[in-house]
């Protein structure tokens, strides 16, 4: 009862799975590859969508910039259920020692939290530490600010000119995640210590944000639409529970792809050794299917019998995969739990399973149905002759091979957060990959004609590269897919490093000055001239007035968030920051027009930064609408320019001339290079003058990206090793197809008198050869992938990193090379005269 094809099969999958280890470690390397970072990625959103309230800080979030709440607004928000509400600005702290520091200060409610906990040491309750204390307000604060400060528990320091006790160290906020980037550490407080120190007064850089929990099944849509209903004119930002880390969420998301494609790309440089491991199994077969074809069997049944064992090995392979991959994330949950990023829930989840296990099979089929046809066309005749060596022709299996292919390109344009980003890298490792042949095809080539001009071991090598089992053919464009994906990780890794390193260090500024107040810029730059030891010049020193404002219309039409490119709507969706400067500035950056004259008096005119114009198609000589501090002006555009955010020089989105706003009560902003001695006698000498004035380290947060890039380049060169791994899969895989053909091979060499040390170094040559092609051309065609990358999507300096390049150049020949090594001492370990019995 048992069909003809599956009794074969099962008896000859008895013998094991010899044959097909190479196959088996192909498929489970990118199966799992995927299944980790599907896994991994799952983890958090689960993480993030359990702790959604707690991440907010309640089931909604009403916030608003440059004001607090009125009255009416309170009445508003607190009908829909309790309320907690929360202050936040920036300010300066200052030890006793003279010590100052910029901190993120926030002053919270007596009902905060709404939802979550907050995690401090040092006190009971943080109602208990942020009582007042003999005249100072009680504050919780990170432990990096005592440090910094040089400050204990218990100690008084200022931020502003209000007196704060440390009562106890901040460890977590359950909203923490929901704010957003910090420019330093965090300092806790009540609503009453910020208003005190006259950090709340309108125009002033501060926001209010109130949290609000909503009824049992209350909808926070239906919330949001009550609120929006009742306060129409109120410029608000309004998150419910789905929104509480949006940002997080889409990073997930786009990392989660790029890990999992680099799995992809193992499995397509896999697909090789997929495909080097069924040929060569069939190749072993042949008498049997010789036989088989002999006593009449038909061509399919042939194929069903072999389809049947490699699809229950191709299983076995996606179960190993899946098996590694789903615990590699549980295993990584235990060991770094407490230095996440973000909440995460480390669990087995079948939709990300379910997805690497297609792509397993997709790959699997697409790269082993092709070796079938050849074997069900081949005539028993050829395959007594030993000739398995047929050319591909149409059939069912090559147009299933073409389906799968083309259904792993079309679940990996699906699965993707953007298909067009997709698109483009599935089509960038398809040209990749057939460079990669055609490279390794000519270097055959080449080295066929070479081979004539060459004596001894070399010419051995070179012979071994030309013939039809050359691993140039086989081998090398999966190590060199491999190897373009490690090195375009190591190039965009070293240009954006070197960015946050020395070229942003040598051409941004080194300090930030806030709030520099408008009626003493010049005892302000002389105190910061004193400090610095030096006179000040354009070249090392700019200040600016600095107001904000929103365009709300272009060409006399009202702004229309759809019409405006996705990248550029945020300039567009809030305030902007915009300055008035007369005289055309060092660094403007213009790429169109023309700067109008330092005392100019007609209609007002702007200059634009080229990327936020192109977003709603604005051209110059155009009208837009500016609304600034309530009024309403209308400007030409008459300058486009180049704005680099964090160079040296004006970085604001949008100059206008200073007879627009002539009156308008401008706060002032400085930017300044400096080494740290310098830094650190500003920052002392401006808390005797101009407490008031913030100081932003641009080497600390500059320092802390670095960091941050380190860790996240890390787990990316994993993934991309992972790549290279499966191409030195593939090259054991063309070494062991082979390994028959070298024992003869090797045995008749001896016999001709060559020494062992001539047939290890012709081997040698012949495999670092291999490597080598493989390194140089996927050196070249990551630093072809890495520098658009680089130079469009960063917008960084390209950098080369000579030291990584040679490297993994050395890697891959290295690694080559030992496989050769290997293959020579296996087909040396035989004696010649039953190696060359044997068949």
């Amino acid at each position: 009862m048992i069909p003809l094809p599956l009794r074969f099969a099962a008896r000859e999958l008895r013998s094991g799975v010899k044959g097909f280890r190479i196959f088996l470690a192909c498929l489970a390397l990118g199966v799992a590859a995927i299944a980790a970072a599907g896994s991994t990625a799952e983890a958090f959103r689960q993480g993030l969508a359990s702790q959604a309230r707690e991440i907010l800080g309640g089931d909604l979030a009403v916030s608003i910039s440059q004001r607090r709440f009125s009255p009416q607004e309170r009445t508003v928000l607190e009908r829909q259920g309790p309320v907690a509400f929360a202050v936040a600005s920036q300010a300066m702290a200052e030890a006793p020692s003279g010590e100052r520091r910029l901190v993120e200060l926030r002053g919270v409610s007596e009902a905060y939290p709404l939802a979550g906990k907050v995690m401090i040491s040092g006190a009971p309750s943080l109602k208990a530490a942020l009582a007042e204390r003999d005249g100072a307000h009680g504050a919780v604060v990170e432990q990096s600010l005592l440090d910094r400060l040089h400050l204990k528990l218990g100690d008084r320091f200022l931020v502003g000119n209000v007196s704060m006790a440390a009562a106890g160290v901040l460890l977590e906020e359950p909203d923490r995640l929901s704010r957003g980037f910090a420019l330093g550490p965090r300092v806790m407080t009540t609503i009453k210590a910020v208003e005190a120190g006259g950090f709340l007064t309108p125009g002033l850089p501060f926001g209010e944000t109130a949290r609000l929990t909503l009824p049992p099944n209350a909808d926070p849509d239906d919330a949001k639409a009550d609120i929006r209903a009742q306060l129409p004119t109120g410029k608000f930002r309004m998150r419910g529970r789905n929104e509480a880390a949006a940002g997080i969420k889409r990073a997930i998301d786009q990392l989660e792809y790029f890990l999992g494609f680099i799995g992809l790309a193992s499995l397509v440089a896999g697909g090789l050794g997929v495909f080097g491991a069924v040929s060569a199994y069939l190749q072993a077969r042949k008498p049997a299917i010789a036989t088989l074809k002999a006593l009449g069997a038909e061509g399919a049944l042939v194929r069903d019998v072999y389809l049947i064992q490699i699809g229950v090995l191709a299983v076995l392979g996606v179960v190993i995969g899946l098996v590694v991959g789903a615990a590699a994330p549980l295993a990584i949950g235990l060991w770094v739990r407490d230095k996440l990023p973000a909440p995460a829930l480390f669990a087995v989840y079948p939709w990300p399973l379910a997805k690497a296990a297609a792509f397993g099979l997709l790959s699997a089929a697409a790269f082993s149905l092709a070796p079938l046809g050849r074997a069900r066309a081949t005539p028993p005749a050829s395959l007594f002759r030993s000739d398995l060596g047929a050319p591909l022709r149409a059939g069912p299996e090559i147009v299933a091979a073409l389906v799968a292919g083309a259904g792993l390109a079309g679940l990996a344009l699906v699965t993707a957060p953007t298909p067009l980003t997709a698109a483009m890298m599935i089509g960038g490792v398809i040209v990749a990959f057939g460079l990669l042949w055609l490279m390794g095809a000519g270097a055959a080539r080449l080295a066929g004609r070479m081979r004539t001009l060459a004596r001894g071991p070399l010419r051995i090598g070179l012979a071994n590269l030309a013939g039809p089992g050359s691993a140039a053919r086989t081998a090398a464009p999966a190590i060199g897919l491999g190897v373009a994906l490690l090195a375009c990780v190591v190039l965009i890794q070293s240009s954006l490093l070197r960015q946050v390193t020395e070229v942003a260090p040598r051409t941004a500024p080194a300090l930030v000055f806030t709030e520099v107040p408008g009626d003493r810029l010049g005892a302000f730059d002389a105190a910061v001239a004193r400090a610095f030891g030096a006179p000040l010049t354009t070249k090392t020193y700019l200040r600016a007035p600095f107001i904000t404002g929103r365009i709300i219309a272009v060409r006399g039409q009202p702004v229309v968030a759809s019409a405006i490119r996705e990248r550029s709507r945020w300039a567009y969706d809030s305030d902007l920051n915009l300055s008035a400067i007369g005289p055309e500035p060092e660094g403007a950056g213009i790429v169109g027009g023309r700067w109008w004259p330092a005392d100019y008096t007609g209609p007002p005119v702007v200059a634009m930064d080229v990327d936020v114009a192109k977003g709603a198609h604005i051209k110059l000589g155009d009208s837009i609408t500016l609304s600034v501090l309530g009024r309403e002006i209308e400007a030409r555009v008459a300058v486009l320019r180049d704005v680099e955010i964090g160079s040296f020089g004006p970085s604001f989105n949008l100059v206008i001339d200073p007879h627009a706003l002539e009156g308008a009560p401008f706060r002032y902003v400085a930017i300044a290079k400096a080494s740290k001695a310098q830094e650190a006698r500003v920052i002392r000498a401006l808390g005797v003058d101009f407490p008031q004035v913030n100081v932003i380290s641009v080497r600390e947060q500059l320092e802390a990206a670095t960091d941050l890039f380190d860790r996240l380049a890390l787990a990316i060169r994993g993934a991309a090793a992972v790549a290279a791994l499966a191409g030195l899969l593939v090259l054991a895989g063309a070494i062991a197809a082979r390994a028959q053909a070298r024992t003869r091979e090797a045995a008749t060499l001896k016999v001709l008198g060559a020494s062992r040390l001539q047939i290890l170094a012709a081997y040698l040559f012949e495999y670092g050869a291999v490597g080598l092609i493989a390194g140089i051309a996927g050196v070249a065609l990551g630093y072809a992938a890495a520098w658009p990358v680089v130079a469009n999507v960063f917008q960084a300096h390209w950098s080369v990193d000579w030291t990584g390049v040679a490297a993994l150049l050395g890697a891959a020949g290295a690694a080559a090379g030992l496989g050769g090594l290997l293959a020579a001492f296996q087909a040396l370990s035989r004696r010649p005269a039953p190696a060359l019995r044997s068949d």
